[in-house]
Protein backbone atom coordinates (compact mmCIF):
# COMPACT_ATOMS: atom_id res chain seq x y z
CA UNK A 1 0.00 0.00 0.00
CA UNK A 2 1.53 3.44 -0.81
CA UNK A 3 1.57 6.28 1.59
CA UNK A 4 1.57 9.95 0.86
CA UNK A 5 4.03 11.47 3.04
CA UNK A 6 3.43 14.78 4.56
CA UNK A 7 5.57 17.66 2.51
CA UNK A 8 6.62 19.38 5.91
CA UNK A 9 8.13 16.02 7.11
CA UNK A 10 11.02 16.52 4.43
CA UNK A 11 14.02 17.51 4.82
CA UNK A 12 15.23 20.10 2.44
CA UNK A 13 18.69 20.79 1.31
CA UNK A 14 20.94 23.22 -1.50
CA UNK A 15 22.07 21.16 -4.26
CA UNK A 16 25.33 20.44 -4.87
CA UNK A 17 27.55 22.48 -6.64
CA UNK A 18 24.84 25.56 -7.01
CA UNK A 19 26.69 28.39 -6.04
CA UNK A 20 25.02 31.25 -3.56
CA UNK A 21 26.67 33.54 -1.44
CA UNK A 22 25.17 35.84 1.54
CA UNK A 23 25.68 39.63 0.50
CA UNK A 24 26.74 42.63 3.46
CA UNK A 25 23.08 43.20 3.80
CA UNK A 26 22.28 39.54 4.90
CA UNK A 27 20.57 38.85 1.85
CA UNK A 28 20.78 35.58 0.05
CA UNK A 29 21.72 35.71 -3.78
CA UNK A 30 21.74 32.69 -5.60
CA UNK A 31 23.96 32.08 -8.91
CA UNK A 32 21.83 30.62 -11.78
CA UNK A 33 22.95 29.36 -14.90
CA UNK A 34 20.59 29.96 -18.29
CA UNK A 35 21.76 26.55 -20.07
CA UNK A 36 19.66 24.85 -22.42
CA UNK A 37 18.62 25.42 -25.96
CA UNK A 38 16.72 28.55 -25.97
CA UNK A 39 19.11 30.04 -23.60
CA UNK A 40 22.01 29.49 -25.55
CA UNK A 41 20.46 30.67 -28.59
CA UNK A 42 19.50 34.08 -26.69
CA UNK A 43 23.27 34.47 -25.57
CA UNK A 44 24.46 33.94 -28.73
CA UNK A 45 22.15 36.36 -30.82
CA UNK A 46 20.65 38.85 -28.15
CA UNK A 47 23.37 39.38 -26.00
CA UNK A 48 21.46 37.69 -23.05
CA UNK A 49 23.80 36.93 -19.69
CA UNK A 50 24.65 33.10 -18.78
CA UNK A 51 24.55 33.40 -15.92
CA UNK A 52 21.06 35.35 -13.86
CA UNK A 53 21.44 36.57 -10.21
CA UNK A 54 18.56 35.72 -8.23
CA UNK A 55 18.28 37.70 -4.60
CA UNK A 56 16.00 36.92 -2.05
CA UNK A 57 14.05 39.24 0.10
CA UNK A 58 13.90 38.77 3.79
CA UNK A 59 11.78 36.00 4.11
CA UNK A 60 13.58 34.03 2.15
CA UNK A 61 17.15 34.89 2.94
CA UNK A 62 16.02 33.97 6.48
CA UNK A 63 14.47 30.47 5.01
CA UNK A 64 17.62 29.94 3.25
CA UNK A 65 19.71 29.81 6.23
CA UNK A 66 17.88 27.36 7.77
CA UNK A 67 18.13 24.52 4.95
CA UNK A 68 20.52 22.65 6.34
CA UNK A 69 19.63 19.23 5.41
CA UNK A 70 18.46 18.13 8.75
CA UNK A 71 15.66 20.14 9.44
CA UNK A 72 12.01 19.38 8.25
CA UNK A 73 10.47 22.11 6.67
CA UNK A 74 7.87 22.13 9.58
CA UNK A 75 10.60 22.76 11.73
CA UNK A 76 12.02 25.71 9.39
CA UNK A 77 8.45 26.61 9.29
CA UNK A 78 8.79 26.94 13.20
CA UNK A 79 11.86 29.34 13.00
CA UNK A 80 10.05 32.11 10.86
CA UNK A 81 7.04 31.97 12.67
CA UNK A 82 9.27 32.49 15.81
CA UNK A 83 11.00 35.56 13.84
CA UNK A 84 8.11 37.18 12.01
CA UNK A 85 5.18 36.30 13.86
CA UNK A 86 1.93 37.21 12.13
CA UNK A 87 3.67 38.48 9.29
CA UNK A 88 4.40 35.02 8.10
CA UNK A 89 0.56 34.26 8.00
CA UNK A 90 -0.71 32.16 6.40
CA UNK A 91 2.88 29.94 7.26
CA UNK A 92 2.47 26.80 5.89
CA UNK A 93 0.52 27.33 2.68
CA UNK A 94 2.94 29.69 1.60
CA UNK A 95 6.35 27.59 2.86
CA UNK A 96 5.13 25.10 0.85
CA UNK A 97 4.52 26.52 -1.59
CA UNK A 98 7.94 28.33 -1.47
CA UNK A 99 10.04 25.12 -1.05
CA UNK A 100 8.06 23.81 -4.38
CA UNK A 101 9.28 26.70 -6.46
CA UNK A 102 12.73 26.24 -4.84
CA UNK A 103 12.85 22.74 -6.10
CA UNK A 104 11.22 23.26 -9.15
CA UNK A 105 14.35 25.50 -10.04
CA UNK A 106 16.43 23.42 -8.86
CA UNK A 107 18.00 24.97 -6.08
CA UNK A 108 16.77 22.36 -3.49
CA UNK A 109 15.96 19.25 -3.13
CA UNK A 110 13.40 17.44 -0.45
CA UNK A 111 13.90 14.03 1.19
Amino acid sequence: MKQNKNYLDFVPSVRERLEWKELETGMIQIKMENAGVFNFIAQKFFGRPRYSYIDLEEFGSFIWKQIDGKRTIFEIGKSVSEKFKEKADPLYPRLGQYFKTLQLHGFIKAE
